[in-house]
C-alpha cells in the first residue's frame, strides 16, 4: 500500500530554524509562517532582513538618562534637605519649650509655615534695638508679630515661663499675647495688633502727630499707669517691665493706651532681685538701677516719671544732651519756680496750670534719686484717678 503525504499540510517553527529563517527582533512562530518584530524601543524597515535600531539617537538617549540621573539625585537631596529641615524645626521647637507650652495650653503655638507670609518688607511697621514688627492676619485676626534680633530674648529655658506669665496677664491697658511660633532660632511673639501705633510716634513724629488735648493726655496716663500697677501688684506674678517708654505705650482707635514690650521683663522672684545685664532705654533708665544692676518695680516708676513729663511738654527727653526735659523740670521744682515755659502750649492755659502744675509734681516724685522716696504705682493711679475725677467735676 502506498500512502501519500501531504507536504503541504506540514507546520514547522521557523523560530528554531534561525539561520534558514532570519530575524533580528523578536521571533514569533505562526501557523504555516512567523513573525519577527523589534522590541519595545527599537524599529526597523524589516526586522527579517535588517537589524533594529533605537527609536531614539544615541545622543538622545544619553541626554535622557543623564537628565533622569540628576532628577533621581535631586529628588533623594530635597528629601534629604525637607527631613534636615523637619528635625531642625523640631529641635527648635523643644529647645524653645514648645513641649512645656503644650502642656500649659495657654496661648495658640503657631506653625513657621502659618507666619511666613507676614514677615515681608511691605508689612514692616517697627524696627528697633530688639527686632522687628509685622502686621498681618491669622485665624481671621489683625495681629502684630514681633521678631526679635537673634540673642535679643530670654535664655530658652527661661522663655517657656515668660510665655506663660505674658499670658497670665489680662488687662484691658496691656497689649494681649496671643501665641507663639518655637519652630525657629528665635522664637516669634504673635500680639493683639493696636491701630495708631506708639505714643512716641502720637506725641513727636510729624507723619502721625496728632492734636491731644488735656482729657485725652490726662486719660492716657492715667490707664498707662494702671498697666503698669497691675503688672507690679495685681497679677499673679510680679513683673516688671524695665523698658518703660512712650514708644511702649501703644494707642487704638479711642486713644486708650496699652503697655507692650515687655517681653525683656524679667520674672523677679523675692530672693532674685538683681539682672545679670542692664536692660532698657537709656534716656529712661532709672539711674539706681543703671549704678546697681538691681530692677525693682521703683525702677519702672522713675521711667513713667520721665514719660509724664513728655505728655504734658511734648518735649523728646533724650539721653545724649543729659536730657534736658527732666533737668529742667527737676531745677524749676528745686528752685520751687512754676514750669509754666516747658508745658506744651497746645494745652498750657490759664484753667488749666495747676492740673499740670500737680502732673509735673507726680512726674518730679517718681524721679527722686532717693528709690524709697519714689511713690508705688499703685499710689501714682489713687492720685491721678482723684485729679481726673477733679477734673471731670
Amino acid at each position: 500500500m502506498i500512502i501519500f503525504v501531504n507536504l503541504c499540510n506540514t507546520d514547522i517553527d521557523e523560530c528554531a530554524h534561525p539561520a534558514k529563517y532570519h530575524c533580528y527582533g523578536v521571533c514569533k512562530d505562526t501557523q504555516g509562517s512567523y513573525q519577527c518584530t523589534c522590541h519595545p524601543g527599537y524599529e526597523s524597515d524589516d526586522p527579517r532582513t535588517g537589524p533594529c535600531a533605537p527609536k531614539f539617537p544615541l545622543a538622545a538617549q544619553i541626554s535622557i538618562g543623564v537628565i533622569g540621573g540628576t532628577l533621581v539625585i535631586a529628588l533623594v537631596a530635597f528629601i534629604i534637605i525637607i527631613r534636615k529641615e523637619k528635625r531642625k524645626t523640631r529641635e527648635f521647637y523643644e529647645k524653645n519649650g514648645g513641649l512645656t507650652l503644650e502642656k500649659a495650653k495657654v496661648i495658640k503655638l503657631f506653625k513657621k509655615e502659618e507666619l511666613k507670609p507676614i514677615l515681608r518688607s511691605s508689612n514692616l511697621i517697627g524696627k528697633g534695638g530688639f527686632g522687628e514688627v509685622y502686621k498681618g492676619v491669622v485665624d481671621n485676626i489683625l495681629v502684630a508679630v514681633k521678631k526679635p534680633i537673634s540673642g535679643n530674648v530670654l535664655e530658652n529655658k527661661q522663655f517657656a515661663n515668660e510665655v506663660i506669665i505674658q499670658s497670665q496677664v489680662i488687662h484691658k491697658n496691656i497689649v494681649k499675647l496671643i501665641g507663639c511660633c518655637l519652630e525657629v532660632d528665635t522664637p516669634m511673639l504673635v500680639y493683639e495688633f493696636i491701630s495708631k501705633g506708639s505714643l512716641h510716634d502720637i506725641l513727636h513724629e510729624s507723619e502721625k502727630r496728632e492734636p491731644l488735648n488735656l482729657d485725652v493726655r490726662l486719660s492716657i496716663i492715667v490707664e498707662s499707669a494702671h498697666g503698669l500697677a497691675y503688672m507690679h501688684s495685681q497679677a499673679h506674678t510680679k513683673i516688671l517691665h524695665g523698658d518703660v517708654k512712650p514708644a511702649n505705650i501703644l494707642l487704638d482707635d479711642n486713644f486708650v493706651p496699652k503697655i507692650s514690650d515687655f517681653g525683656i521683663s524679667r520674672l523677679i522672684a523675692v530672693d532674685k532681685e538683681h539682672t545679670a545685664n542692664v536692660i532698657g532705654d537709656m534716656t529712661y533708665m532709672d539711674p539706681v538701677y543703671l549704678q546697681t544692676g538691681r530692677l525693682t518695680e521703683k525702677s519702672d516708676v522713675y521711667s513713667f516719671g520721665v514719660v509724664i513729663l513728655e505728655v504734658i511738654s511734648r518735649k523728646k527727653a533724650t539721653h545724649s544732651d543729659n536730657n534736658n526735659l527732666v533737668t529742667s523740670f527737676l531745677e524749676c521744682h528745686k528752685e520751687g519756680k512754676k514750669a509754666t515755659e516747658l508745658f506744651d502750649k497746645e494745652i498750657a492755659i490759664a484753667g488749666d496750670l495747676e492740673l499740670l502744675d500737680t502732673l509735673a509734681g507726680i512726674a518730679v516724685e517718681c524721679l527722686n534719686l532717693d528709690v524709697d522716696q519714689r511713690p508705688s504705682m499703685t499710689n501714682v493711679v489713687a492720685r491721678l484717678l482723684t485729679l481726673n475725677r477733679s477734673r471731670v467735676l
